[in-house]
């Protein structure tokens, strides 16, 4: 699991840099379809948790405030 999401964060990452800077809903909601989830708000919760943390290897960050 933990593959599918770095490989998925990594798609994304491109997609966004130099393909589209801002991907549409539609087309993140098909990646996260790639990476096994249901839609893009599936993948963001199991990412980021519904408390806004994202979790990795057990511990637990505040998401970053981009301003």
């Amino acid at each position: 699991m933990e593959k599918k999401r770095h490989a998925l964060r990594k798609l994304l990452e491109a997609v966004e840099h130099e393909l589209l800077k801002k991907p549409n809903r539609k087309t993140l909601d098909r990646l996260s379809l790639v990476a096994g989830f249901q839609d893009w708000d599936s993948f963001q919760d199991a990412l980021h948790g519904e408390s806004g943390e994202a979790v990795y290897g057990g511990h637990k960050e505040h998401k970053k405030e981009t301003s």
